[in-house]
């Protein structure tokens, strides 16, 4: 299972359908189509509706990117986690990033990489968001679709950077690719992992089991209380109604059959007047001809000493 959870989406867009089918043709199971708000976010979010046309076996979610300058700016990130599957912040200053990494509720950070950072990524600081379940991401797009030998430069470096404070742990690959050529297959993206810094198994882990824990854990998120309690189905077992019986021949011949029933459970009577007596014809058996001839002896014995005590 491969996943892609950043593709620029916007309704209407001509480019998508293209897009998803390709995707789905490379062999991806989930695409997360994204939506970047700038600016003051609105008081209700609504994430906009998904297209219809979307290929057999592929997986739709909504994401939304927010770039974050200002903390003060996440005070109303919870609302647009119950409304989206999954919520980015994209940090524009050093403060913004820290921020982002101890104490913002947000699925994933998400970097541009393809411009020049004028601080160092820190392992404290990625340590703290790892730890909190929050992912960083890699969009190789802006490296691959032409956007500039600078910026090339930029995504590779900063890659390289950005892996080496994590120490490979928590890092997704994601596209960001508007245009169906600019989206790679996943052994393509492994082996620029592995250009970056990553290993194999990392690079393979980032589209998969990476991308996978991010869902799973947006998705706790979002209907459970603190991942722990949960609303599930209590498996209730529905109350089976007796039919009624049918009046007529149906309804007499069900009271005979149970009157029928019920004289099967009892125990029959003696057809006699009186009870026969017990073992009239009935041979003795050897365990019971034992004990009388025990209690014989013992009758004999005491009588014999009777007679010798007058």
């Amino acid at each position: 299972m491969f996943y892609d959870l950043n593709v620029p989406y916007s309704p209407g867009d001509p480019e998508v359908p293209a897009t998803l089918s390709f995707l789905a043709e490379l062999g991806y199971t989930t695409v997360a189509l994204s939506q970047t708000i700038t600016g003051k976010l609105p008081p209700n979010p609504t994430p906009p509706p998904l297209p219809t046309d979307v290929p057999k076996g592929l997986s739709l979610l909504t994401r939304l990117n927010i770039p974050l300058t200002d903390p003060a700016q996440n005070q109303r990130l919870t609302s647009f986690a119950q409304a989206y599957d999954l919520v980015a912040l994209r940090p524009t200053t050093e403060k913004a990033l820290l921020n982002a990494c101890t104490s913002a509720e947000c699925d994933i950070i998400s970097l541009d990489l393809s411009v020049r950072h004028p601080y160092h990524f820190k392992f404290k600081m990625a340590s703290a968001a790892i730890s909190r379940g929050i992912r960083f991401e890699i969009c190789y797009g802006p490296g691959v679709t032409g956007s500039g030998l600078e910026a090339r430069r930029n995504l590779i470096g900063n890659a390289m950077a950005l892996i080496r404070a994590t120490r490979g742990r928590g890092i997704i690959v994601s596209s960001e690719a508007r245009k169906a050529l600019s989206i790679r297959a996943p052994f393509d993206v492994i082996n620029l992992a592995c250009v970056w810094g990553l290993s194999q198994e990392l690079g393979k882990e980032a589209i998969c089991a990476e991308s996978r824990k991010v869902t799973a854990l947006a998705r706790l998120k979002r209907t459970s209380w603190r991942g722990i309690i949960d609303v599930v189905d209590g498996r209730q077992v529905p109350v089976q109604k007796l039919k009624p019986a049918v009046a007529g021949t149906n309804g007499a011949e069900s009271k005979k059959k149970a009157e029928n029933n019920g004289d099967n459970l009892k125990r029959k009577a003696s057809v006699g007047a009186e009870p026969e007596a017990d073992g009239a014809d009935k041979p003795l058996s050897k365990r019971e001809m034992k004990r009388r001839a025990k209690k014989a002896r013992l009758e004999a014995a005491l009588g014999g000493a009777d007679e010798s005590a007058t």
